[in-house]
């Protein structure tokens, strides 16, 4: 197989002005205070257009907002979690609900459904997962995982926390620069560039079975692409240490397609 060269690899997507946000969500952070000590998920839709987040909890943890909900452009949604809470948080498009929540979604469907409860998404689909802590053990762990391949660009940023406290973050584009082997497309459209693993389905790629340790199970030259476009995700199972993020603060911001950071 090989690796699609593409001029448009540097493509950045196209954000509008942030200012008008931020002081919305700077007002929504400064009313919160007066409502809530738990943490919070603040949740925003930057892409230019629909996002339906699907959020799953991890066993003996229920997922907020029933796990999915619509989120139009330039929308957000404040959502409070307890102490403890661990789970995973992605982004679905292109999809179509009646109006019991049935539906399909091009990318991110959990079966069908517009609240995705206990059903996880349908990779590829670019994935946030946290651990959070408690009042005697505060500290929050967080990432972004592309593990189970790209959607859409996310970002989990703390609002506070202190030094130290980091951005888990795909923020460009995948899809432009998504090998040929890898790409999901929808009515000729790229919408999804899978792993290797979810490609190859075998357990070289997969690091399972004799492959279920970092010393046998290495990082694949599409895991070397995803790691190079997005360095602060994890690209493969065994990735370094260094994408995973650990922070005190009670509130992050969760964006769909956010803006590039320096």
């Amino acid at each position: 197989m090989e690796e699609k060269q593409n001029s448009d690899c540097n493509y950045s997507v196209p954000y509008p002005d942030m200012m008008s946000k931020h002081l919305c969500l700077l007002f929504s952070f400064l009313i919160s205070l007066s409502f809530t000590n738990g943490i919070q998920l603040i949740m925003v839709n930057n892409c230019k257009e629909s996002v339906w987040p699907g959020i799953l909890g991890t066993v003996g943890h229920s997922a907020p907002r029933d796990g999915g909900f619509h989120l139009n452009f330039g929308d957000e949604v404040v959502l409070d979690v307890p102490d403890k809470w661990s789970g995973r948080i992605w982004g679905r498009q292109g999809c179509q609900f009646d109006s019991k929540g049935k539906g399909t979604c091009n990318t991110g469907d959990c079966g069908g459904l517009l609240h995705c409860k206990n059903a996880a998404g349908a990779p590829p689909a670019t994935v946030v997962e946290m651990t959070l802590g408690t009042s005697k053990s505060p500290l929050h762990y967080y990432d972004v995982s592309l593990v189970d391949g790209f959607n859409l660009p996310v970002s989990m940023a703390p609002l506070g926390g202190g030094v130290g406290c980091g951005v888990a973050a795909c923020e460009l584009d995948l899809n432009v620069c998504c090998p040929s082997a890898l790409e999901v497309k929808r009515g000729g459209k790229v919408v999804g560039c899978k792993s290797a693993c979810l490609a190859m389905q075998s357990a070289k790629y997969c690091c399972t079975g004799d492959f279920a340790n970092p010393n046998t199970c290495k990082p694949t030259i599409f895991a070397h692409l995803f790691k190079a476009i997005c360095p602060k995700a994890y690209s493969y199972a065994y990735d370094d240490s260094s994408s995973l993020n650990k922070c005190r603060a009670p509130r992050y911001i969760i964006t769909f397609c956010p803006p590039k950071r320096a």
